[in-house]
């Protein structure tokens, strides 16, 4: 394999950099080339290829040259005898708190033999994430470069290594809405984590997906020419396959019957505009029959880490079944690239590094995304939270998929999967879960440990002859903020200690 170079990190950028941009990354490759030199990697490379390897997956990510110096320099202070002063002297405070912020992160293993340090180092981890969410795009960068070279570590800790990789970082990617991040990295960690199970899906898809493949690459040409026919501009189209572990975690419910998967092969159709995307959806479904109840709009209604695109299944040619995925140009940055494609930072020297700027095109996109990074703060300064409550309310909150449901004024509600109306009512107000007696979803009475679906409207019923919560709620509620409000409830009471 040859040596990563600098000219292969200004390769990697998406768009040309500019001289300022090439100048910075220039400094930084040099500094770490001489930081590093004589060290080696297990694979026996030498160690400044990994930084550099780190720089390339941050220039594709399309990150600016600070954060790309950063990842060239994020294992200087640590692992050479120049110290973080030292880059602060030579590239200023916000590269250097870039630096340390990584280094800090990386110091204690989320796993391992200390394992009391695993809850603490993992709300170091988040809370990087709600000062300054370029310190974990960094150590994404880096866990994917370590995890494509894991094969060099001994066994015990290539399984460590990938438990924690599955169990922290891939869901961490998936909520930055990182999707290419969270794959590749769920399926190198499935590799060491499932070997048999690994192998046996990726030779299933290998064989299922050659046999469609003739079927997807016809429905492009006919897409294509439907398209041209109806005056809608394609930017592109091709064929895609489903990642490892998603198809693995789809065959699962499917009792590993890969037939039984209808989003196996795959036509992505990228169009300029939001109205584009409607109007390709009719022309799909003017030359293919849809399959009733598989089309999912996540335009209108986008999953909460902001991926945006349109999927229906169809039986395509010769009556083969095929996902069809539509969307623009930006959506299908942000599905691939997540929050590094739509919060760029500005690099203006004028600007503190705590000063960064969000530049999006629309300007309320953002505002989501600070929202539940607001929260993650307030999860760690809030008093009186034990270990095992906070790692709780983030398995439920934080690493879960989560789904939509509206108030009957239209208000949008943010809930894990399987949250209950008692969930949405604490969501609301704490007061309407207190006097919560009974919700209708659809306008139809259900129970109150009923798991909301995406996308339904849940109206809330209350009494004021309701004194407060039913304990039972304990049992199925979902969410941290209704434990919490339940709990303090109960407590007032004296029911709970």
């Amino acid at each position: 394999m040859n040596n990563l170079t600098l000219q292969d990190i200004l390769n990697a950028f998406r768009t040309p950099p500019s001289d300022e941009r090439k100048k910075v990354i220039s400094r930084a490759y040099e500094l770490a080339v001489k930081a590093h030199e004589g060290q080696k990697r297990r694979s026996g490379e030498d160690y400044v290829q990994h930084p550099i390897a780190v720089a390339i997956i941050l220039a594709g990510l399309g990150m600016g040259g600070k954060t790309i110096s950063a990842g060239l320099l994020h294992d200087v202070p640590e692992d050479t005898p120049i110290p973080l002063a030292e880059v602060e002297k030579q590239f200023g405070k916000e590269i250097a708190s870039l630096v340390d912020g990584v280094t800090k992160l990386g110091k204690i293993k989320l796993r391992g033999s200390h394992e009391e340090y695993y809850l603490e180092n993992l709300r170091k981890m988040l809370l990087a994430m709600a000062t300054d969410i370029r310190v974990v795009i960094i150590k994404l960068a880096d866990r994917l470069h370590n995890m494509r070279t894991l094969e060099h570590n001994p066994p015990d800790k290539q399984i460590r290594i990938a438990r924690e990789t599955m169990e922290v970082f891939a869901p961490i990617a998936n909520r930055l809405g990182m999707g290419e991040m969270k794959s590749q990295l769920q399926d190198l960690s499935f590799k060491y984590l499932d070997q048999e199970n690994f192998e046996l899906v990726k030779d299933l898809e290998e064989k299922h997906y050659k046999e469609k493949e003739k079927y997807v690459l016809q429905a492009i040409k006919e897409l294509e020419t439907e398209m041209k026919k109806a005056g809608v501009a394609v930017l592109e189209t091709s064929g895609r396959a489903k990642s490892v572990y998603s198809l693995f975690l789809k065959m699962k419910k499917h009792d590993m019957d890969i037939n039984r998967v209808y989003d196996l092969a795959a036509v992505r159709i990228i169009v300029s505009e939001v109205a584009d995307c409607y109007e390709t959806l009719g022309i799909v479904h003017k030359k293919y029959r849809p399959m009733i109840g598989r089309i999912k709009d996540y335009v209108s209604l986008p999953k909460p880490n902001g991926y945006q695109s349109i999927h229906t299944t169809v039986f395509g040619p010769d009556g083969r079944i095929i996902e069809v995925q539509i969307r623009t140009k930006k959506m299908h940055s942000e599905a691939e690239f997540g929050i590094a494609a739509h919060w760029i930072y500005s690099e203006s020297k004028k600007k503190k590094w705590k000063d960064y700027i969000f530049r999006t095109a629309q300007k309320s996109e953002p505002v989501k995304e600070i929202e539940w990074v607001k929260q993650l703060r307030e999860w760690q300064t809030e008093i009186g939270r034990d270990d095992e409550e906070f790692i709780e309310s983030l398995n439920i909150d934080f690493f879960k998929n989560h789904i939509f449901a509206f108030t009957p004024l239209g208000d949008i509600i943010d809930l894990p999967e399987e949250a209950t109306p008692i969930d949405f009512a604490y969501a609301i107000h704490g007061e309407i879960g207190n006097h919560a007696v009974g919700a209708k979803i659809n306008n139809k009475m259900v129970s109150l440990d009923h798991h909301i679906k995406n996308g339904e409207v849940v109206d809330i019923l209350t009494s004021k002859d309701r004194k407060g919560p039913n304990q039972d709620w304990l049992k199925f509620v979902k969410t941290s903020a209704a434990k919490s409000h339940i709990k303090r409830e109960l407590r007032k009471e004296g029911l709970i200690k």
